[in-house]
């Protein structure tokens, strides 16, 4: 049994139904059974009791303004209202592409996603830590979609907790691609501090190690085969200096699962107990954390991840071998960028993986070097 490091706080489990439709359509990397498998099994595994899950509202027109404009959000609608996206509407706002393509019901599913994130934030600010694996649209940019992100709810959260009179929020990205919509939406303000770890040379192809925003960001680009030690150094010697620098009040973290060994999307190999771990650690910054999904295209991976971080944080007991109707869910799980002889045993018998130590490679420690290095007119050092 895998117990957790410290006492769990109390915390919330946000989400919604909504999420059990089908959504991207066809031959997205999205198509996938993500956050209903999550909330499947830690209903099987007796986790999800009702008082500690709400369910996600959704943001209005004029909550959506505060980050969006206007007719973007307008466009968006009427596209998912009518089912069809014009030449013009997919050129301008993206909408309607193989990247971020028009199903039914997307506008709800967009927005609801928000709402959870507001409603996380809003938990966060009582000393709650709110669970939104929904959240993570990180891409999301004010006029258009991108990414697969039609909105940008990480974005709200960090208003959301503004709004409450915090004025140091830290967001840290532990997802596979660069946060760069969140970076960019808080580039100037100095409140906001942005930490993003992600695979080098890879989409969106931004956040390089020297790009710092215009005040308070970090960037660290990681190889190939970035592995659980390389994480563990990356938080000793860069995260958590920078972190605790900046003394945050709240935290909002961004924890994809596209890092894992085995995504589709990636090529770097952490084991779900190195973010666990990671997650454990960036919580002790804060009386006040929101904890979000992200990327993962890998079912057997994600939903085996977030279903242990959400027993991690609810101090649940993370069981050696999984039950026999659990690994008969996972074993009936299909995603098409996966090959039937490339599912592990492992990932239907058991919830974490094995950890995959390895040497720390001198890009990891260059990289941590650089971006603690001070600069004049920078954030937080």
């Amino acid at each position: 049994m895998i117990s957790p490091l410290t006492a769990a706080p109390q915390a919330v489990f946000i989400c919604s139904e909504v999420y059990r439709k089908p959504a991207f359509g066809q031959n997205h990397p999205l198509s996938i059974k993500r956050v209903a498998g999550v909330m499947d099994l830690c209903r099987m595994l007796g986790w999800l009791d009702p008082d500690c899950y709400l369910e996600s509202p959704r943001a209005d027109i004029r909550m959506l303004q505060r980050f969006h404009h206007r007719d973007y959000i307008e466009a968006l609608r009427q596209a998912d209202s009518s089912g069809v996206v014009d030449r013009e509407v997919r050129a301008k706002y993206r909408i309607g592409t193989m990247e971020n393509p028009l199903f039914p019901g997307l506008f709800r599913r967009a927005s609801t996603a928000v709402g959870g994130s507001i409603l996380a934030a809003r938990q966060a600010l009582s000393g709650t830590t709110a669970f939104h694996p929904s959240g993570g649209t990180h891409h999301g940019r004010p006029d258009r979609a991108s990414g697969f992100c039609f909105f940008n709810d990480p974005v709200f959260a960090i208003l959301t907790l503004l709004d409450g009179g915090l004025d140091r929020i830290l967001y840290v990205d532990l997802d596979a691609h660069h946060g760069d919509g969140v970076q960019d939406a808080f580039a100037d303000d100095e409140r906001v501090f942005t930490i993003s770890v992600h695979e080098e040379k890879r989409w969106p192809h931004s956040g390089l190690v020297d790009d710092r925003a215009v005040t308070a960001a970090r960037n660290l680009p990681v190889p190939r085969g970035f592995n659980d030690s390389e994480l563990e150094y990356l938080l000793d010697h860069a995260i958590i200096p920078l972190s605790r620098a900046f003394s945050p009040q709240a935290l909002v973290l961004t924890c994809g699962t596209d890092p894992l060994d085995g995504d589709p999307l990636s090529r770097l190999k952490l084991s779900n107990q190195a973010l666990w771990h990671a997650v454990d650690r960036l919580l002790e910054l804060t009386g006040h954390n929101v904890v979000l999904g992200g990327g993962g295209y890998n079912p057997w991976t994600l939903i085996r991840c977030w279903t242990g971080l959400w027993g991690r944080l609810s101090g649940r007991v993370i069981p050696d071998f999984l039950p026999l109707a659990v690994q008969n869910y996972l074993q009936a799980l299909e995603c098409d960028l996966v090959d039937d002889e490339d599912v592990r045993a492992d990932w239907i018998t058991t919830l974490a993986d094995t950890p995959n130590h390895g040497p720390v490679r001198d890009e990891v420690k260059r990289c941590a070097e650089a971006v603690i290095a001070s600069r004049k007119g920078t954030m937080p050092i």
